[in-house]
Order: C-alpha cells, then sequence, then structure tokens
C-alpha cells in the first residue's frame, strides 16, 4: 500500500462542521450590524452577483478571548502563532483562518481577485498597502469604532503581513509568458511536454506559489474566452470589484497517455495530490485532486479509466492509450488537452445556489438538472457551450474507428460540448466532492448524447 501513497497528503476525512458554521456566522453577523459598508456590501453582493458576504472572507481578527480560542481547538482548528497573531485554522474544511490579536478591533478581510478594481468600484479613499502585484497588498475599506472592514490582494502568498516584494518584474514576465503560452501543436504529447518544460522554467527564477498564481489568473482569462455563462457572471462580479475570488476548483481534462504529463506539469508548479476518484465499471472514468499547500487554489483532473485500474496510483504510474474513448477521452478527441488549446472544462466558483440559477434564466443562460443537492454541498452545470470541432480532429477519431460516419458528420456540422460554468454552494465547512453525483453529470455531458437526441428528433422520432 505504500506504493499507492506516493505523492498523497493523509487525512482526506471531509466533515460536516456546522456549529463551527454558526459560530463564524454569528461573528460574521455581529460586524455587519457595526459597519454599514459592509452591509451594502452583503446586499450589492447578494443582488448583483448571487454571491455570499460569507464566501469572499479570506480571514478574520478578533480580540483574543480563551473562550473562543477553547471553542475552535474543540472543533479541530490548530494554532499556529506569529510575533503578532494567534492563527486558528481547520485544514480538512473551507473555513476561513481566524486570527485573534491584543487589540479590541474586529476585522473582516476580504478577498477580491484585485484589490485596486476593488477600491475603484467600492469607492473607498483607502490608500492600497503594497507594490502592485507583489504577494501581498492590502486596502482598509471602512472603519467605524472597533469595527475595520479591508480587503486583500494574494497573489501566491498565505502571510498575513505585507514585507516588501523582490520579484515583482519576474512575476510579470510569468504572467505574460502564461498569458500568451503557446497551445496548439502537431500532437497533444509535444505540447504537454513543451508546457511542462515552459512550467520547469519559470519556477527556475520564480517561487512555485507566485508561478502557480500567474499561471491560473491567465487559465480563467483563457477559459472565459470561450464560456458564455463565464462572461456574464464575471462582468456582474466585476461590477462589485469583487474578480473571480470566490472560485472554488478548476477543472481539466487529459486523455489517458497524457495523464501522467498533466500531473507532471501541476506538481511542477508545488501541487500535492488529495484524494482519487472511481465513479464505477459504468461510468468509466476516474479523478484526482490537487491542492497547494500555499495559493488557495484547488484543481480536479479527469481521466477515462477502467475497473482493472481504480488502485493504480494512476496519477504517477500513468496510463496507457485508450482502445476505446468514454466521455472524456472523446472530449480530449474533439477539442484537445485541456491544459493546452481546449482550456479548463469548467470553472467551479461558490454561489448562492437558487438566486444564481434565477439570476442566470433572467440573463438567457440555462443551468443543467442539479448533480449534488444536500444541504452543505449543491451543484449544478450551466448550459455546455458548442464549440466548433476542427476537421482533422474528427478525421482522426473517424479514422481510428473512435466514432462512427454518422458521429463525424455530426460533430463536423453541428460542433460538440465544450465548456461550462459550476454554479456551487458549500456549507457546513465541507471540503469534498459527492462521488456519485459527479458521475452522474460526466455521463449527462457525454457529446455523443445530445447527437442521438438530434438524430432522432431528424428522424422525426
Amino acid at each position: 500500500m505504500k506504493k499507492l501513497e506516493k505523492g498523497f497528503i493523509s487525512g482526506f476525512d471531509w466533515q460536516l462542521y456546522p456549529d463551527t458554521e454558526r459560530f463564524l456566522q454569528k461573528e460574521v453577523n455581529r460586524f455587519l450590524r457595526n459597519n454599514s459598508m459592509a452591509r451594502r456590501l452583503a446586499r450589492k453582493m447578494r443582488s448583483e452577483s448571487s454571491t455570499r458576504f460569507f464566501d469572499w472572507i479570506d480571514h478574520i481578527v478578533l480580540p483574543h478571548d480563551k473562550k473562543k480560542e477553547s471553542f475552535l481547538l474543540k472543533h479541530r482548528f490548530k494554532k499556529q502563532q506569529n510575533k503578532r497573531f494567534l492563527i486558528y485554522k481547520n485544514k480538512n474544511s473551507i473555513f476561513f483562518p481566524i486570527l485573534f490579536h491584543n487589540s479590541r478591533e474586529f476585522e473582516i478581510v476580504l478577498k477580491p481577485e484585485n484589490v485596486e478594481d476593488f477600491v475603484r468600484k467600492v469607492k473607498t479613499e483607502g490608500k492600497v498597502q503594497g507594490e502592485k502585484y507583489a504577494p501581498l497588498r492590502k486596502v482598509i475599506v471602512k472603519q467605524q469604532v472597533n469595527y475595520l472592514l479591508t480587503a486583500i490582494e494574494r497573489r501566491g502568498s498565505n502571510a498575513y503581513v505585507i514585507k516588501k516584494a523582490s520579484d515583482i518584474n519576474k512575476y510579470k514576465k510569468a504572467l505574460k509568458m502564461f498569458a500568451t503560452r503557446k497551445r496548439k501543436f502537431g500532437s497533444d504529447r509535444e505540447g504537454m511536454i513543451y508546457t511542462l518544460k515552459l512550467v520547469n522554467t519559470v519556477t527556475k527564477w520564480l517561487p512555485k506559489e507566485r508561478a502557480t498564481d500567474a499561471f491560473f489568473r491567465a487559465e480563467r482569462s483563457y477559459w472565459k474566452k470561450r464560456n458564455r455563462a463565464g462572461q456574464i457572471q464575471k462582468g456582474r462580479q466585476d461590477k462589485l470589484g469583487l474578480g473571480w475570488g470566490n472560485h472554488d476548483h478548476h477543472t481539466y481534462r487529459s486523455s489517458r497517455n497524457n495523464f501522467f504529463f498533466l500531473i507532471k506539469i501541476f506538481e511542477a508548479l508545488g501541487y500535492k495530490c488529495r484524494e482519487r476518484f472511481y465513479a464505477g465499471e459504468k461510468a468509466g472514468w476516474g479523478a484526482q485532486i490537487l491542492e497547494h499547500p500555499i495559493c488557495d487554489i484547488v484543481m480536479f483532473s479527469d481521466v477515462d479509466i477502467s475497473k482493472h485500474e481504480r488502485h493504480k496510483d494512476f496519477a504517477h504510474e500513468g496510463l496507457p492509450k485508450e482502445s476505446k474513448l468514454g466521455t472524456v477521452g472523446l472530449w480530449i478527441g474533439l477539442h484537445g488537452e485541456s491544459v493546452l488549446q481546449a482550456g479548463m472544462h469548467h470553472l467551479e466558483a461558490r454561489f448562492m445556489f437558487e438566486k444564481l440559477e434565477k439570476d442566470l434564466n433572467k440573463k438567457g443562460l440555462e443551468v443543467m438538472k442539479p448533480f449534488s443537492h444536500f444541504p452543505f454541498l449543491k451543484q449544478a452545470f450551466t448550459k455546455g457551450e458548442t464549440w466548433k470541432v476542427e476537421k482533422s480532429r474528427v478525421e482522426k477519431l473517424l479514422r481510428e474507428k473512435y466514432i462512427t460516419k454518422e458521429q463525424y458528420l455530426e460533430f463536423l456540422d453541428n460542433g460538440a460540448i465544450g465548456s461550462h460554468m459550476e454554479n456551487l454552494q458549500r456549507k457546513q465547512g465541507f471540503k469534498g466532492f459527492n462521488q456519485d453525483s459527479v458521475t452522474a453529470v460526466i455521463k449527462a455531458t457525454d457529446p455523443r448524447k445530445r447527437l442521438h437526441k438530434n438524430y432522432m428528433q431528424h428522424r422525426g422520432a
């Protein structure tokens, strides 16, 4: 079993913490009652972006209180100490850190993607601390007596104190390199090798956490260009200066024979493997979850696997080329690797689940049937974007007998499902994923299902 544990972090016991959520929500509500700007902003987040104020909190700072400390320790928070704060964090939950200090101030720190955009939109006169593109920047938004609302911008940092940055020019260079990197190649394998070399080059002169932040800012931008739901929702959040600071995880798809390279690319950025999934013999797919130890960016990677491979460390041992294509493999065959020309399959962010669906419907965007609907986890895709498929890719699939002539003509004429945005809501601190529900949505978005429906309609069935 030790071989299977290689590259994995232990302890994926994703429990529910309803008492902790009530404790934290009570503190947040107390803050909102005493800070008018935070209260107005919370209402706008709800009405204009379908998001919860709670989900935009990076951390809170409380006056030192032994009873509250005791509560957190009882509910699996671990204590860290530095010169300025006592820091409590439950790494098995999605809850933000709680800091204690020797002051009467109660501070809530929000996490917009770009703090300068946030300052302009909320019309605060606070001065941004920290240089542009620095790992950490901060601004005071509004102080009312002892209730201090601030906002922070993280670019590859998990610190709480601003320090002078020495790598800003290198970071800007990495941003440009990732935003303009080559994505289309003669073969997907060639592209995977190129991308791995690019990441290894950047991380030689830039810390991995900084490179990770630059990489995913470019990835979200590339995905948004090809996804209307992402464009509309990003626009809604940008009106409040928030950006994608509420992202939950980023989903990539890979072919079997390139999956090893996908994992290598993200491990080169400093990622650690978390839990694996095997969705069952009928589903025919698996997934590896990765989490960065410094950046708050989670990655979900999908690949076709068989029941005989479910106990393998398929992230590191590799998988042979497909003999037949499942949903994931066909998507790659039609569009290319997610980390290359296709881009992310979907971006998941935290929303008010029912409200987002209603608000997107008003914009003409359809949300699919939920594939998780629990008090602690709700998930649904927006209707998939239809992408045009390159003739050379469909011809290759036909030539290698992965698709039929009928499917070839359908994909060539009408394209195939490309990307989605995911409407996600987490509560009670739940950090995991619902394996059965993901299986259902993978099957529901198989392009061959839509093809059959269109064909039957054409036949008048």
